[in-house]
C-alpha cells in the first residue's frame, strides 16, 4: 500500500499543506516485511487515520460539496454539522442566494431546513456559483450532480466532467475527490480520474479518489445520509478507499462498508436500481392477470411474500424519477454486453401508463361512454407522492395517451402544474367542480386521499396506487393489481 503522510495537515516539500492522503506516493512496501514491520506500518496507519479524522472532524480540511439539489444540500449539511467547514456549490444562483440567507429550497426534507439555518448560521456552511473558487480553497471536494440520459438512452456523464473540470482547477497534492453522482460503472476510474490529471497537470497518484454512492431518497434524506443504510466506499487505489472509510464514519452512524475498488462501488448502486426496475416489473406483469385469473394479485403478492425468498414489489402506474428508469441505461448502453432481462422490464415498466389508460377506456366503455366523448380527471404528477419531481412519471405517459384518444384531459397535482402535460391544469380547490367521467389516481398524494367523492356525479375510478377505499369512494372502483371492487 502507497504510504503517505501520517499528519494530513503537515507540510510537504514543496512547502504546500497537505490534504487528507498527505503527500504524493512514496515507495512501496518491500517484499518479505516482518511481523515487526508489519505492526509498524499497522501502527503508522492508525496514527494517520486518528489524525485524519481529527483533521477532518474539527474543520482543518475545507470541504466543497459540488451540487445543491435535493440530494446534494442534505449531504452538503451534514458535511458542514460534521466537519464545521463546508462549501456548496450550485449553478442556480436562486439555490446559492437561498442557502446563504439560511434557507432551504429543498421542500418536505424533514430536519433540513431547521439544518441548514443551524450551519449557516453558524459559520460551518456557505454556498458559491464558482465552482472554481470552491475548489482551491477546499482539500476534499464532494462531487454529486445528475447524470442523465440523451434521446437515445446513452449515458451523458458531461456534467460530472464539467464539475471534474472545475476541481482540477483547484486540485493540489494530496486533496480527496469523492464522487457520489450515481454514474456508469467505471466512469471514476477511466474518466473522472484521467480528466482530474489532465486538467489539473498532476500525477493521478498526487490525489485521493473514491466514489461512495449516494444511497438516500427523497423525504428521508437527512435519515438516510446519517445513517439508515451502510455507506459504500471504494477508491482508485487503497489508500483512497481507506481515506474514505475514514471520512464517512464520522458522517454515518451505520456501518461503512469498504469495497474492492471504486468501479466496485459504482456497480452496487447502479444493481440496487436495477433490481428494483426488474422486480417492479415482475409485480406490473403479475398485475395484468388480474382480470383473467379473476383474482386480487396483490393478495397473492403478499400472500407469497411470507416465504423468505419471495420479495415481490407493488405494482402501479409505471416507475419515474431521475433513478430507476435510467439506470438500467447505465448498463445496456454503456457496456457491450447485452442485458435482455433488463431491455424487457424497461419494456414492461414503460407500457404501464398504456395499461392504466386503456383500465380507464374499458371502465367508461362499460358505462356507455367513448374515451373520445370523456373527460377524465388525473389526479397527481409528479412521479412520486410527496416529491417534487416530474423526470420520467407516469403521469406524463398516462395523460398523452388519453389525450390521444380524443379525450379532455383534466390534472391537478398539489407541487406542480400542469406545464409539459397533455392535460389543462385544475387546482386543488376546484376539483370537486370538475364533473369528469372518470378519475385516475396515478400519485398518491396525502391531499387525494380525503377527497370529497361525493361532490363528483358518477364517475368510473382507476386507483394505479392501491390507496383508495371502495366504500370511502362510493363510485365504480377499479384498482391496479386487485380489478373492479
Amino acid at each position: 500500500m502507497r504510504a503517505y503522510g501520517a499528519d494530513p495537515l503537515e507540510a510537504s516539500s514543496d512547502g504546500e499543506r497537505a490534504g487528507p492522503t498527505g503527500e504524493a506516493a512514496g515507495e512501496g512496501e518491500p517484499d518479505g516485511a516482518s511481523g515487526a514491520d508489519e505492526k509498524a506500518q499497522a501502527d503508522e496507519e492508525a496514527a494517520s487515520t486518528a489524525a485524519l479524522r481529527e483533521a477532518f472532524t474539527s474543520g482543518d480540511l475545507p470541504v466543497a460539496v459540488y451540487g445543491l439539489g435535493k440530494m446534494g444540500l442534505p449531504l452538503a449539511a451534514v458535511y458542514a454539522d460534521v466537519t464545521g467547514n463546508v462549501t456548496g456549490v450550485d449553478v442556480d444562483p436562486d439555490v446559492v442566494a437561498a442557502v446563504e440567507a439560511g434557507e432551504c429550497p429543498v421542500e418536505r426534507e424533514p430536519g433540513l431546513p431547521e439544518l441548514v439555518t443551524e450551519t449557516v448560521g453558524r459559520g460551518a456552511l456557505a454556498a458559491t456559483t464558482d465552482g472554481r473558487a470552491a475548489a482551491r480553497d477546499a482539500r476534499i471536494h464532494v462531487v454529486i450532480v445528475p447524470t442523465l440520459i440523451d434521446e437515445a438512452h446513452r449515458p451523458d456523464v458531461s456534467v460530472v466532467e464539467s464539475v471534474a473540470a472545475d476541481v482540477a482547477t483547484g486540485l493540489d497534492p494530496g486533496d480527496f475527490v469523492v464522487v457520489e453522482s450515481t454514474v456508469p460503472p467505471g466512469t471514476t476510474r477511466g474518466t473522472v480520474r484521467p480528466l482530474l490529471a489532465e486538467e489539473s497537470g498532476l500525477d493521478p497518484d498526487a490525489f485521493g479518489l473514491a466514489f461512495c454512492p449516494e444511497r438516500t431518497s427523497s423525504g428521508r434524506a437527512l435519515a438516510d445520509v446519517r445513517g439508515t443504510h451502510p455507506k459504500i466506499v471504494g477508491g482508485v487505489d487503497a489508500e483512497s478507499t481507506r481515506v474514505a472509510e475514514c471520512l464517512y464514519g464520522e458522517l454515518t452512524s451505520n456501518d461503512v462498508i469498504a469495497v474492492a475498488d471504486a468501479t466496485t462501488a459504482e456497480a452496487v448502486k447502479v444493481f440496487e436500481g436495477l433490481y428494483r426496475d426488474v422486480n417492479i416489473a415482475l409485480a406490473n406483469e403479475l398485475a395484468r392477470f388480474t382480470d383473467e385469473l379473476g383474482i386480487d394479485v396483490r393478495e397473492a403478492i403478499a400472500a407469497a411474500n411470507t416465504q423468505p425468498y419471495s420479495d415481490i414489489h407493488d405494482p402501479g402506474p409505471g416507475v419515474g424519477g431521475h433513478c430507476i428508469p435510467y439506470y438500467p441505461y447505465f448498463v445496456l448502453n454503456w457496456l457491450s454486453t447485452d442485458g435482455p432481462l433488463l431491455r424487457t422490464a424497461r419494456e414492461v415498466n414503460d407500457a404501464m401508463p398504456t395499461f392504466v389508460s386503456d383500465a380507464v377506456e374499458e371502465g367508461l366503455a362499460l358505462d356507455g361512454v367513448g374515451i373520445a366523448d370523456a373527460t377524465v380527471l388525473v389526479l397527481g404528477l409528479t412521479y412520486r407522492a410527496g416529491v417534487r419531481e416530474t423526470r420520467a412519471s407516469p403521469a406524463l405517459g398516462v395523460c398523452t395517451t388519453l389525450s390521444e384518444r380524443g379525450a379532455d384531459v383534466l390534472a391537478a397535482d398539489p407541487l406542480v402544474d400542469a406545464s409539459g402535460f397533455d392535460a389543462t391544469g385544475v387546482h386543488l380547490d376546484a376539483i370537486a367542480g370538475t364533473d369528469p367521467d372518470a378519475v385516475v389516481l396515478v400519485t398518491a398524494h396525502e391531499e387525494f386521499l380525503d377527497l370529497d367523492w361525493d361532490s363528483f356525479d358518477d364517475p368510473f375510478v382507476v386507483d394505479a396506487r392501491d390507496v383508495l377505499d371502495p366504500d370511502d369512494v362510493g363510485h365504480d372502483l377499479y384498482t391496479i393489481g386487485r380489478g373492479r371492487r
